[in-house]
């Protein structure tokens, strides 16, 4: 302030009204106790909302039988998959133990950087991975298509219809298997949708050069290192192989997203 008086009389008024308030509060009786007032219990918490279901399967038949428990439920997949390849392919080409679980932690897995070959439900390739060495260049062999072959050809003995018309009507060890994986919420056709697009996304790259670090073979170019299990897998089986096997993964997918999302 400017003017002095103006800030001497400010600071009396101020110390004045605070001795007046000092002397009437020890003059007057104390007041009447105020009864507390209850607080309002607090909002119940609000659980998140669900995620929306993105590829609803259609409803499954009713079935002549029940589905077992998914701990019992490996002679129901191995009855499934006889009934779609055959009693030589299923001893051939599938592991026959905890088969509904290992699918959905393979499936689960495959878009993921790495995928545990011990959980898988098929059996691994046979045969070593084949490679050309030049010096310290190294390449997957031609040959080395030649393993996945019969894979190929198996899944591609099978109608996608029919296949899919199994997967649908034993998804409810499937949704179960993988709720207990870790996703009480989760929808698994959705993820199974996932990991198709993930493999229909690997690239085609028919010559890829490798590199041996240690004791397995790595790609060379990091960013081919870099990407899913299941890429990488495309990949290793060759672009005659892949091909054959995406065609046959657009034919599922449109099965098995055919349907449009709840409104």
């Amino acid at each position: 302030m400017n003017n002095p008086l103006v800030a001497v009389a400010a600071v009396v008024i101020v110390a004045g009204g605070a001795a007046f308030y000092a002397w009437y509060t020890r003059t007057q009786p104390p007041p009447a106790p105020v009864p507390p007032v209850a607080s309002a219990p607090p909002p119940p918490a609000v659980a998140p909302p669900l995620p929306a279901i993105q590829h609803p399967l259609p409803p499954s038949p009713p079935a002549a039988a029940p589905l077992p428990p998914l701990a019992d439920s490996d002679g129901t997949a191995q009855a499934a998959l006889v009934e779609l390849f055959g009693r030589d392919a299923l001893v051939r080409y599938f592991v026959p133990d905890a088969l509904v679980r290992n699918f959905v932690v393979t499936v689960d897995n495959l878009p993921r950087k790495t995928a545990a070959a011990r959980l898988r439900p098929v059996r691994a390739v046979p045969g070593p991975f084949a490679v050309t060495s030049n010096g310290s260049a190294f390449g997957i062999a031609a040959d080395n298509a030649l393993r996945y072959r019969p894979y190929v050809v198996a899944m591609e003995g099978v109608e996608s219809k029919r296949l899919v018309a199994a997967y649908v009507r034993l998804y409810p060890l499937f949704q179960k298997a993988y709720e207990e994986l870790g996703y009480p919420n989760g929808y698994f056709n959705d993820r199974l949708v996932q990991a198709i697009d993930d493999l229909l996304a690997a690239p085609d790259v028919p010559s890829p050069q490798l590199v041996q670090p240690k004791v397995l073979y790595e790609f060379a170019d990091p960013a081919l290192e870099e990407r899913s299990a299941g890429q990488k897998i495309m990949v290793r089986m060759g672009p005659a192989n892949a091909a054959r096997v995406k065609d046959k993964l657009r034919a599922i997918r449109k099965e098995i997203a055919a349907q449009p999302p709840p409104s």
